[in-house]
């Protein structure tokens, strides 16, 4: 695993604008960027820092975009290279889209898309530095991250013909316009459930760990649903009764807002329209060692009993579009991840509570302090 010094990012733009906003949004990500505006410089950057992964826009204003995509292919150290541009020349996307690069991006680039391709990026370079270590992984994690790799370039490949059949359709043809939705959703689909599959097979590198604030998780959490849910047409309250006496605990903050996120879209998933979530947290200052409860309850359909035994294993749902992994990696992060425990109690056409314990101090190591 690459140590924080080691996470280089080199950025080949022209434009100054870009290439300053893209840095500072992936060094907030706490990636060591490095910018270029031509290729001679670019070419200086690549020989000296060796960047892993390469943002590179072709269109350069010294010419020089393709000599860099050409030496690339022959670098021993063989970065990842994501192509950005803002052409809309599609000859040349479609020239792009042959070649075996990780992504293709056109501007403007949206910054959740841009961190996403980012971070699986960083994911490759980093499973490809372990390839000498896959035998202390399991079958499956050996296995998928190559499955994985064999399944985006694809995805990538059909996302970026379909930006231009998109352009060439007669948008009112309604049949083709609900054509393109349905592949638009179905990609989607694929690359949600690849994600899914290999955060849980190789888990994101650890966040820094941090004293975190329950509460303020479980408040972010709640804004964020509205906005997962926008396009659903049913109405879930989410009500929260928060300790305002809750004691921090050692933990990685974007490790639980996730696993918190897990959770509760599935109480959303399962509750009716008007039905309603509440989230509840407590101290356990008498228990042993001290932590902290989560309590997530939701009246939706709940779940059948002989289903119970099998909430937290892989790739299990009960859903028709469910992949399975949400409560296995909420599992993963809140057990292996944070010495936590987590269990379900439901009944069916009653609803569900998600129970989660975390412990004040569990050993994990804080910058600057001491491990417990």
């Amino acid at each position: 695993m690459a140590l924080d010094g080691e996470r280089k990012i080199l950025i080949v733009d022209s434009d100054p604008l870009f290439a300053e906003d893209a840095a500072s949004l992936l060094r907030n990500e706490k990636f060591e960027v490095i910018t270029a505006q031509n290729g001679l410089e670019a070419l200086r950057e690549i020989s000296i820092q060796n960047p892993p992964v390469i943002l590179l826009d072709l269109r350069l204003k010294d010419g020089n975009g393709y000599e860099i995509l050409r030496r690339l292919q022959g670098n021993p150290s063989n970065p990842t290279t994501i192509i950005i541009t803002g052409c809309d020349d599609t000859t040349e996307k479609a020239y792009l889209l042959e070649k075996p690069y990780i992504d293709f991006l056109s501007k403007p680039i949206e910054q959740e898309i841009l961190l996403m391709t980012i971070r699986d990026a960083w994911r490759d370079h980093e499973s490809n530095g372990r390839k000498a270590d896959l035998d202390q992984y399991s079958s499956l994690g050996r296995f998928f991250p190559f499955l994985a790799h064999e399944l985006r370039n694809p995805l990538h490949a059909i996302g970026g013909a379909l930006t231009i059949i998109q352009k060439r359709i007669d948008l009112k043809d309604e049949i083709l316009n609900r054509s393109v939705r349905i592949i638009q959703e179905e990609i989607k689909h694929l690359n949600d459930f690849v994600q899914g599959c290999l955060d849980f097979v190789q888990p994101p590198a650890g966040s820094r760990v941090t004293d975190v604030n329950v509460n303020e998780v479980c408040r972010v959490v709640t804004e964020l649903i509205p906005y997962m849910f926008e396009d659903s047409p049913k109405r879930v309250k989410i009500a929260c009764d928060l300790d305002p006496g809750l004691p921090r605990v050692q933990a990685r903050y974007e490790e639980l807002k996730r696993a918190f996120l897990n959770i509760l879209k599935n109480g959303f998933e399962a509750a009716e329209d008007g039905g309603e979530i509440h989230i509840k947290t407590r101290g356990q200052r008498a228990s042993s060692p001290e932590g902290v409860e989560i309590l997530f309850s939701d009246n939706g359909s709940g779940i059948k009993k002989e289903n119970l035994k099998n909430l937290f294993s892989p790739f299990f749902s009960t859903k028709l579009r469910g992949t399975g992994l949400g409560l296995a990696i909420a599992r993963q992060i809140i057990v292996d991840g944070h010495y936590g425990k987590i269990d379900i109690q439901s009944e069916e056409g009653i609803g569900t509570i998600v129970r989660i314990e975390l412990p004040i101090e569990n050993g994990m190591r804080i910058p600057g302090g001491v491990s417990t």
